[in-house]
Parts: structure tokens; sequence; C-alpha cells
């Protein structure tokens, strides 16, 4: 870099339908955008094949440590399927400044935030909800069986597919705090509850909602929610052994 030029800050890179990244993947539309970068569905033109390619700010990924970060998890929980497979990077210019962009697989559905504002009311049945944390819990229980923990699952980083009572899904964008620990993974699974009572009304329906209902969500209460449910694979078990009173 040039003696005086400071590295320029992005904060978006606007990629329009149409342009090649890396001379190999067309640009077909924009998924989304976090503080880490952009995620874009892309076309690989030798194959035809639909990829996913997340696209770092520099700013963010100095060094590529978010990349290494995100394609060693990836490779490690490789056999976790509610986790985006990993195949590749590619390196590109983006305003002089060199960065990255990690190609995956990419997902058909749409992000549970947007699904769940689709639902009458703008929520989920409490049916409907506990099939979506089954799902939810199952997918997680296979990270932390791993000694692995996502650390940032919310309604805009879950991408969801309606079959019929259940729900393919799958995550995206996982949080690096360091070294797996029990808190860790405790956080995750109080995440999976909070995301299942916001899909189901939040605090708007809370008080009306079954006993079970209530008895999964805790009152959003992290210390009785850890005591119950240590990881994804006890709220899993929870949820299939449950009695209901009616």
């Amino acid at each position: 870099m040039p003696k005086g030029r400071r590295k320029q800050q992005v904060d978006s890179f606007d990629f329009q339908p149409g342009r090649m990244i890396a001379g190999k993947y067309e640009v077909l539309s924009l998924l989304g955008s976090g503080w880490e970068g952009e995620v874009y569905r892309v076309l690989e033109s030798n194959t035809g094949v639909e990829r996913a390619a997340k696209i770092f700010f520099p700013q963010r990924n100095r060094y590529d440590r978010a990349t290494k970060f995100y394609a060693r998890k990836l490779h490690k929980l490789r056999h976790c399927t509610i986790l985006i497979q990993y195949h590749t990077q590619e390196r590109i210019t983006f305003h002089r400044e060199p960065t990255t962009v990690l190609i995956s697989e990419y997902v058909e559905g749409e992000l549970l935030s947007e699904f769940v504002k689709r639902q009458p009311g703008k929520h989920l049945t409490p049916f409907e909800g506990l099939h979506l944390l089954h799902a939810l819990a199952t997918g997680v229980e296979d990270i932390h069986r791993a000694r692995e923990y996502h650390g940032d699952l919310h309604d805009d980083n879950i991408i969801v597919r309606r079959r019929g009572l259940s729900f393919d899904v799958k995550v995206v964008d996982m949080y690096n705090w360091g070294t797996p620990d029990a808190r860790n993974i405790r956080d995750d699974v109080c995440d999976l509850i909070r995301i299942f009572y916001d899909a189901i009304g939040g605090a708007r329906f809370y008080s009306k909602q079954a006993k079970e209902i209530r008895g999964i969500c805790c009152g959003l209460k992290r210390s009785i929610i850890t005591r119950k449910f240590r990881t994804a694979g006890n709220l899993r078990q929870h949820l299939e052994n449950m009695a209901w009173a009616h």
C-alpha cells in the first residue's frame, strides 16, 4: 500500500445482477447483509450450479481471520446438516482493497423473520412453533455433540422451508467467541427458546399460552432455562416426551 494512503472503510459492495465475481461467479441477487459483509446468490459459470457467496468487508476480516474461522469451523462441522456446506474461497479487489469471498452451498428457502411475517397475525401457532423448535433443536444438537456452538442464533440467520408439518432449517453466520465451553452451549439454548417465543407471538400472547408452552419459554429467564435445558439435546428430548394436560 502506498505510504500515506489509508485503508478505505467498506460498508457496502452493492453488486448488481450480472456482475462477475472472481471471473467465475455471476451475481443473481443479494441474499442479505450484516456486520461482516454481504451474501449473494451467484451462478457458478462453468457448471451452472447456484452457490452462495459471502463477501467480507476488508476491515472486518483483517489478515483473513474471519474467513479462516468460518472455513475451519464449517469443515469441522460438515456432517451437521443444519449448517451450510463450505466449498472454497476466492480473492477479489474492491476499491483497491484485497477482499475475500467465501463460496458455499446455496440453500433454497426464506429467512425465518420473513416467513413469520407472512403468517396470519404475523406469528406461528404454538403447534407450528413446536415443530420449528424441534427442527432447530435437533440440528443444533449435532453442533453441541461435536463440542461446538453456533453463538449467533436469531430469526435473521435461519433459512426455513416448510414441508407439511415439519420444517427444513439451515443456520448461517457463526460467531467466534473463542474456545467452546458450557456457557456458549447454554447461550445457544437460550437463543433457541427466544426464537420460539418470538415466532409464536412473543409478549402479546404469552399469558394466554398453554402451561406446557410457558414451561418451555420459562418467562425467558436464563437461569431457569439453563437449569431445565443444558443442551439442545435436552430440549429436543423434552419436546419429544412432553405430556399435555389437555
